[in-house]
């Protein structure tokens, strides 16, 4: 079902985007300076930072079977937990392509004047790559049906790498700001989810544990369309604005609050940034 793999497509779409774009560029930029023998640099930082991503998904994933064998509760609070650490992380991600994803071209042809060496070159690629491959790991690793966001996450790498191809060669005109910004508002509602869903498995955990009392306020449910077809589990349309927004058909208040708290925080902080960068322009036009 192609909903079921949509996130991960998103996902893998973004991060591929920006990271085959920003390796285009550098190889760009050498071809303009006549420097083409420190291509190689690039390309090796580049298969660093893709083999460097791909273990730590993989160890994540290890990590969290390994742990989810132990049992049911011990497994809630771990998903938890590590959704919780994940998040922290993700924000950081989100908050800096608030910031720099609209400049990255200009960005990385500046850090390459200061790092035009072929270790330079070279970490400078890994990095990058290993940046975006970090995010698509975490997304991954957090994620309810890994199986299904794995897959997607391949197909919109594939997508990614194709489009950077076909732009990287002047072959199409895409308006990237726009997919940066489309795709970046939707990766502000799977972190939003990511914070809802480890709220919820943490009280589901501690009632299970008694460490809250099943009769706490915690528990209260804000709404509940449980058995409808807004069920988050079930329902024809629950299902697939579950998968796709972080919809939950009976959360509880506390649940909705921060998750709603968090999307609200981070689209009014991006909106600033997108407002006092529209009036350096304005002003750098009038000057």
């Amino acid at each position: 079902m192609f909903v079921d793999v949509f996130p991960g497509i998103v996902t893998g779409f973004r991060e591929g985007m920006e990271a085959f774009l920003v390796i285009g560029v550098m190889i760009e930029y050498l071809n303009k300076i006549k420097r083409s023998e420190l291509k190689r640099s690039i390309q090796i930082g580049m298969f660093s930072g893709i083999v460097g991503s791909a273990v730590i998904g993989l160890a994540l994933w290890g990590l969290t079977v390994l742990i989810g064998q132990s049992g049911g509760t011990v497994a809630k609070l771990w998903e938890s937990l590590a959704s919780l650490l994940a998040l922290v992380f993700l924000s950081t991600f989100i908050y800096w392509m608030m910031n720099h994803g609209r400049n990255i071209v200009k960005e990385v042809r500046s850090s390459m004047d200061t790092k035009l060496s072929s270790i330079g070159l070279m970490i400078m690629a890994a990095v990058m790559v290993l940046r975006e491959g970090v995010e698509i790991a975490l997304f991954a690793f957090t994620s309810v049906n890994k199986g299904s966001y794995i897959g997607g996450i391949l197909i919109g790498l594939l997508i990614s790498a194709v489009m950077a191809y076909l732009i990287y060669k002047s072959l199409v005109k895409v308006n990237l700001a726009l997919i940066f910004n489309i795709t970046l508002g939707y990766l502000i509602l799977q972190a939003g989810y990511l914070l809802g869903y480890s709220i919820h498995e943490f009280l589901s955990a501690s009632k299970t544990l008694e460490l809250i009392s099943p009769d706490s306020s915690l528990f209260v449910k804000l709404y509940n369309f449980q058995g409808t077809v807004l069920d988050h589990k079930t329902g024809i349309l629950g299902v697939p604005l579950n998968i796709l927004i972080g919809w939950y058909s009976r959360p509880e208040r506390v649940q909705f609050f921060f998750q709603g708290s968090y999307i609200m925080m981070n689209f009014l902080i991006w909106s600033q940034i997108l407002r006092k960068d529209k009036e350096i322009k304005l002003q750098s036009v009038v000057l």
